[in-house]
């Protein structure tokens, strides 16, 4: 961001300043948030129809130095109303191996602006709008809408909005709509864009962010205070962002229930009848509360426990390692098996989790899923990074930190063991394992960065580059920085950017500050330069490729030794090597990793055993560990263990099977 625009948001600050400093500011809770976009909405869902009829009011402040002469709105819900929608033809009509059935008129889905008018003008709006699509030439997308003002707004300056919406939900397949008689509400209410000014994100003059919905992105958007009421059958469980304020009985066979959530991006709901209702409470040890609400399915009502464990797991850790949750309430929906499409997906203090019946304890899939999602609160919610543009911000940062909540919790989730995602009949497996694995075994894992605009990244390769990757080139940079100073960056970075739309290089910024402030020159990284800018080109804008081999081991007759280390792949990164002689004594050298190979004189008289090139395992990224090693005389111990531990797995499930049959 610039000066003239940080000079502009400190005098829009400088009122809740004020505020703060008064003698009179305990009256006062003073916002968390700039809060730029702020709605009222009133909302009927019609379950026969599955149609909505909203109104709302949108109170929009410019926040920027410009005179802003138009606005535009995000409508989600009309990536649905046919097959020609940019995300219809990105995905197939697909998400995650969940399809819609396009042979029934009635899954498809839309929405559309029926009143828009400027309160404090009177001046009708909605004949000037206009759709746009500023990612492609798609003139069948109907996902983004442009609105002119008729008089400018300038700096500091508010628009009042009325609009009136109808919306039809799609049956879900993608996040949102009806499956029989569950709906879950996402992305369904004219949604404005975030307008950027010049020097924020690196934007060289001011305009509006506001991009088409693309099939592998997800959102962004600006903070405010939703107040919105929700008129649904009285048969229906409802649950929904933020706190619920009344619940009122209608004559109608209806009921209207008001919710408020401040400091908040979005605002989702979901409304079922039969949902079993399961209530806790999350307390943390600086006395801060969080409800937890639990909206079961009835089949899956027994395993509220491993949700309620793995959300309190997860607050615990986030609280401890990154900062607090600042938010009263947490909602987990379990949905249908009929409704799977939305399942594990995230919203502001509202997550969708998924289980099956009958799942054992030792498959922890609804404890990942759960963790996944609440990590969302902290780097889709409280940062609010763009998942446009940069998707990796939020989905890689929390696939890193699932894996260490899966890898080390242990008993709070509600199982002894640690390092283990998987644990039946003899098989385990880790969460950063996983994640590794499906960067490390891809078919060309150089394939392409974890940078850029989601729908620009390499066909096929969204989830491993954004999820997998990231996870492992940040457990990469824990690796050569240590626990201590990654929690460090991460805290850094979360206390200083919440709020307030980080990006790539709000990250870096905070790494190259904090690194050489505690490792100074005595780390192996020193050797590149006075900044981790060299490890970011490779492993965030980069498509290098990390291999280091233990190649050879040399005794020589006089006594003396030697080792060499090759580098196969692409990727230059500082590297250890670990070496056993004879006499039992183990010593580590350093090598910077940049030639293509390295010979290691070791000293001293005594013959070398074994060797180990990063025998801590510090460079994650590395893609094949099994030539990190080599022995002067190679045992078959480690290959009789594990072909010993696959073969007790492989009787133990053939056993498990044949019970089930």
């Amino acid at each position: 961001m610039n000066l003239r625009s940080s000079f502009f948001r400190l005098l829009l600050w400088w009122p809740f300043i004020l505020v703060l400093s008064s003698p009179f500011s305990g009256a006062f809770a003073l916002p968390l948030s700039p809060r730029i976009a702020n709605y009222t909405i009133d909302v009927r869902l019609n379950t026969d129809t599955k149609r909505l009829d909203g109104r709302q009011t949108l109170t929009w402040r410019n926040t920027s130095p410009d005179v802003v002469t138009e606005l535009h709105f995000h409508l989600y819900l009309n990536a649905f109303r046919d097959k020609k929608s940019t995300f219809m033809r990105e995905s197939g009509g697909q998400l995650r191996g969940d399809e819609l059935d396009d042979s029934k008129p009635e899954n498809f889905g839309w929405t559309r602006l029926t009143a828009l008018s400027n309160r404090q003008t009177g001046e009708n709006l909605l004949a000037g709008v206009q759709f746009i699509r500023p990612d492609d030439a798609n003139a069948t997308d109907y996902t983004v809408l442009r609105v002119p003002l008729k008089q400018g707004l300038k700096p500091g300056e508010t628009v009042v909005l009325d609009m009136a919406f109808q919306a039809k939900l799609p049956r879900i397949f993608a996040r949102t709509g009806f499956s029989r008689d569950f709906f879950l509400v996402g992305q369904w209410f004219p949604k404005i864009g975030v307008y950027e000014p010049a020097g924020m994100r690196g934007r060289a003059t001011g305009g509006w962010n506001c991009h088409q919905f693309h099939a592998h992105s997800e959102f962004y958007a600006d903070y405010g205070t939703y107040a919105v009421s929700l008129t649904v059958p009285q048969k229906m469980v409802v649950g929904a962002t933020g706190q619920r304020t009344a619940e009122t009985p209608n004559r109608d066979g209806t009921k209207t229930l008001r919710y408020r959530a401040d400091d908040v991006i979005d605002f989702a709901w979901t409304a079922a009848p039969q949902t079993q209702v399961v209530n806790d409470v999350w307390q943390g040890k600086t006395g801060n509360r969080v409800q937890i609400q639990l909206l079961m399915q009835p089949e899956h009502a027994n395993q509220a426990t491993r949700h309620a464990n793995a959300l309190k797991a997860a607050l615990t850790y986030f609280d401890k390692q990154v900062g607090t949750y600042p938010y009263p309430i947490i909602t987990v929906v379990d949905p249908p098996v009929h409704a799977s499409g939305a399942a594990g997906m995230e919203y502001p203090m509202f997550i969708t989790a998924g289980t099956s019946w009958g799942l054992p304890n030792g498959a922890r899939f609804p404890e990942l899923v759960t963790v996944h999602e609440f990590g969302h609160q902290y780097f889709m919610q409280l940062l609010a990074s763009n998942e446009f543009e940069e998707a990796w911000l939020d989905e890689g940062f929390n696939q890193y930190y699932e894996g260490r909540i899966m890898d080390e919790a242990g008993p709070p989730l509600g199982y002894s063991a640690r390092n283990s995602q998987i644990d039946l009949w003899g098989f385990r497996m880790g969460d950063l394992e996983t994640s590794r694995s499906g960067y490390a075994h891809l078919d060309n894992p150089g394939i392409g960065p974890s940078y850029g605009n989601v729908w620009q990244l390499p066909n096929g390769y969204y989830g491993e580059l954004t999820y997998s990757k990231t996870a492992t080139w940040l457990r990469t940079l824990e690796g050569l920085v240590g626990r201590r100073v990654m929690d460090e960056i991460m805290q850094t970075y979360f206390l200083r950017w919440r709020f307030r739309h980080p990006n790539a290089q709000s990250f870096i910024n905070v790494v190259n500050e904090v690194v050489p402030q505690r490792l100074g020159q005595t780390w192996p990284g020193a050797a590149y330069g006075p900044n981790l800018n060299w490890f970011f080109d490779q492993v965030l804008f980069g498509d290098r490729v990390c291999d280091y081999k233990l190649a050879r081991i040399w005794n020589y007759a006089d006594g003396t030794a030697a080792v060499r280390v090759d580098r196969l792949g692409d990727m230059q990164l500082p590297i250890e090597l670990l070496v056993r002689t004879s006499t039992g004594r183990e010593q580590t050298f350093y090598w910077d990793g940049k030639a293509k190979t390295h010979m290691f004189s070791i000293p001293g008289k005594s013959r070398i055993v074994w060797a180990h090139a990063d025998p801590k395992q510090k460079l994650y990224m590395d893609i094949d560990l099994n030539n990190n090693s080599r022995a002067v005389s190679p045992s078959s111990a480690p290959a009789g263990k594990y072909a010993g531990k696959f073969l007790f797995w492989l009787q133990n499930t053939m056993q498990w099977l044949a019970w089930l049959v």
